[in-house]
């Protein structure tokens, strides 16, 4: 996974902020059942955000995100995946992840994302972001081109090729992208090339696709973490470039 069940997001807390919070059940087309953390500003916001997490699903990093967006005027959403195989309740440190990840598909998590974007929207929200990260970055630009009608799809260390068993990754279905792309890449990262990101940023521009690749030279993968104090600049300037994109493009 992405970051150790101990970690928590390199955002202050703005202490005092008048923010409320839910756990919540959500349910898809499909028929699939699926767990949601809400964050509301106590001041209706016409601004939202859908947070997709990483390989092990929503924990509690996730959630305390959500509270920092919220924290910030914005209605924030994360989500599990894994409702269909592990179902809609909470879970504890020892759940073992990988199987479950193994047998969700894209368009099964398309289908929660929308589930997802249709609550908040039943909310008020007007402009609709997602923000994800590791699989859930990658999840996040593929929500682009998957009609939510999105304002905008922030992706952190995702990885934009085709995947190992072959379904297209964000870089391939780039024309059918609606929103802008916000790509927040590790210089370090392990699995994510250089010439990965190289590659979705010529794919972006020849499509004409609205966006912008930063790669934080030297940062690892999952780089976005208050314990990685080395790369402290690197997060705040990744979360001032998400919170720039939700003001430039949201109504």
């Amino acid at each position: 996974m992405c970051f150790d069940l101990d970690s928590s997001p390199p955002i202050p807390v703005i202490s005092g902020a008048a923010v409320s919070h839910d756990d919540l059940v959500l349910e898809a087309r499909d028929g699939n059942r699926f767990a949601a953390f809400l964050a509301t500003p106590d001041e209706p916001s016409t601004k939202g955000v859908v947070i997709l997490p990483d390989v092990r699903g929503l924990y509690r990093f996730y959630e305390e995100l959500a509270l920092r967006f919220a924290e910030r005027g914005y209605t924030a959403l994360a989500f599990d995946y894994f409702g269909r195989t592990a179902g809609p309740e909470k879970r504890g440190e020892e759940f073992e992840y990988r199987p479950h990840v193994e047998a969700v598909t894209p368009e099964q998590i398309q289908a929660d994302v929308s589930a997802a974007v249709e609550h908040l929207r039943s909310l008020g929200v007007e402009s609709v972001f997602t923000v994800g990260f590791c699989m859930g970055g990658r999840q996040s630009w593929l929500a682009a081109a998957a009609g939510h009608g999105l304002a905008g799809a922030v992706g952190f260390y995702g990885r934009p090729g085709v995947a190992a068993d072959g379904s297209p990754g964000p870089e391939q279905v780039v024309t059918k992208m609606d929103a802008p792309i916000l790509a927040l890449q590790a210089g370090a990262d392990q699995n994510i090339t250089a010439a990965d990101n190289e590659a979705f940023e010529q794919a972006l521009s020849d499509a004409g696709v609205e966006h912008e690749l930063v790669v934080y030279e030297g940062a690892p993968h999952s780089f976005f973490d208050r314990k990685q104090e080395e790369f402290a600049g690197a997060s705040e300037d990744a979360w001032n470039r998400t919170l720039e994109l939700i003001e430039r493009h949201g109504k």
